[in-house]
């Protein structure tokens, strides 16, 4: 019995190693390739590291028609607006049709829902119209205004208050004289605080690599994001086509969603059971 036991935590164990060399191995091979210079790319795959790291950084840092620095100082006020104001409204919409019951509540659910299925490239030419008739073109806060608006956190949030929000600690401070925001911010937010913390690394990470619609309203270089600068790198001619820059770029691109996974990571198991009560 001892012996079969054995045998499967070995499994296991080798199940898991063999799962994180997959997941991992894409980013070696990502850190390899921004050490070694385009002409040593060419010559195809090398699992050892090259010796051009800093002579890569310092070409994408200094290149004049790269705005390397820019593009990642849009992303990170794009990504971290999009983060806050999407997880703090989806959960007060969340909390708000989970506590209150007034007419079209089951209306108004599964209206979110339908959204929910429904793709961005669909809307994608109308919400250009629009914005351009707003004078938004070329401009951030067409990618940070509607994220206000999110089915998917919504829903998350929704699912999360279901199972963790008891409604007499509700009615509780309400009793003691606490106001209806009051008691959203200071009682139901900090119970949130796991599931707000796992859907702000999604909906960072989401903002952060999101492509499609910062390419169809942004034009000027200074105002580009991550993805499409890279986009732009990778697209240059051929002749002036440089792939270790690409690499070097990616390389750069997922510190900082690095950064945020470490910072947030803590507080996904943290509080799950934070504020529970017997009914």
């Amino acid at each position: 019995m001892k012996s079969k036991r054995l045998l499967y935590i070995v499994a296991k164990y080798i199940v898991l190693i063999f799962l994180s060399i997959l997941c991992l191995f894409s980013f070696y091979i990502l850190i390899i390739n921004s050490t070694r210079s385009h002409s040593e790319l060419q010559k195809g795959f090398s699992a050892l590291p090259g010796s051009h790291f800093m002579e890569n950084l310092r070409k994408v840092a200094t290149d004049g028609t790269f705005p390397m620095f820019r593009g990642i100082a849009n992303s990170v006020w794009v990504s971290t607006a999009v983060a806050v104001l999407c997880t703090y409204f989806s959960a007060l919409t969340a909390y708000g049709i989970y506590r209150y019951d007034f007419k079209m509540k089951k209306w108004a659910f599964t209206f979110i829902m339908a959204i929910l299925v429904m793709p961005t490239q669909v809307t994608a030419m109308g919400f250009l119209r629009l914005i351009t008739n707003l004078n938004l073109d070329d401009t951030l806060w067409p990618l940070i205004i509607p994220s206000i608006a999110s089915p998917a956190v919504f829903y998350f949030m929704f699912s999360y208050l279901k199972a963790t929000l008891s409604l007499s600690i509700v009615e509780a401070a309400r009793i003691d004289g606490c106001g209806e925001f009051a008691i959203f911010n200071r009682i139901v937010l900090p119970i949130m605080k796991p599931a707000m913390a796992v859907q702000a690394i999604f909906v960072f990470v989401g903002a952060w690599n999101n492509y499609f619609i910062p390419a169809l309203i942004i034009n000027s270089k200074d105002k580009m994001t991550v993805p499409v600068l890279i986009a732009t790198l990778r697209g240059a001619d051929f002749m002036n086509f440089d792939m270790a820059k690409v690499y070097m770029m990616i390389v750069v691109a997922i510190i900082p969603i690095v950064i945020v996974y470490l910072l947030l990571s803590k507080y996904i198991i943290a509080g799950v059971t934070l504020g529970s009560v017997k009914e």
